[in-house]
């Protein structure tokens, strides 16, 4: 099954920004609790939408400068990327119906 792949500040450009495909972006932290809530929900996500959607998490502890470029300021913050472009965002908790939703929204 497919997994979110860890991103960082140095890797960012390469695996968000210039994929091919669109790709969701999970800014998370380690204390935070409604991150390990959605956490398992982008997991499943990920594995759905395998080949069509490239996953990734980002510490925003260890990786502030991309959380700073692009505003985050609560976490969790999903971001969908497509062609390099921001097209999608859903702060918070979600539940998966929801967060399904706003991602078909974001790519179509």
């Amino acid at each position: 099954m497919a997994k979110p792949t860890e991103t960082t500040d140095a890797t960012f450009k390469d695996e968000v920004l210039d994929n091919e495909l669109p790709a969701l972006v999970d800014f998370w932290a380690p204390w935070c609790g409604p991150c390990r809530m959605v956490a398992p929900i982008v997991e499943e996500l990920a594995g759905e939408y395998e080949g069509k959607v490239s996953f990734y998490k980002l510490n925003t502890d260890d990786n502030p400068q991309v959380a700073s470029t692009y505003g985050i300021r609560s976490i969790p913050t999903l971001l969908v990327f497509k062609g390099g472009e921001r097209v999608g965002e859903i702060v918070g908790f979600r539940p998966k119906g929801d967060l399904k939703k706003r991602l078909d929204e974001a790519l179509a």
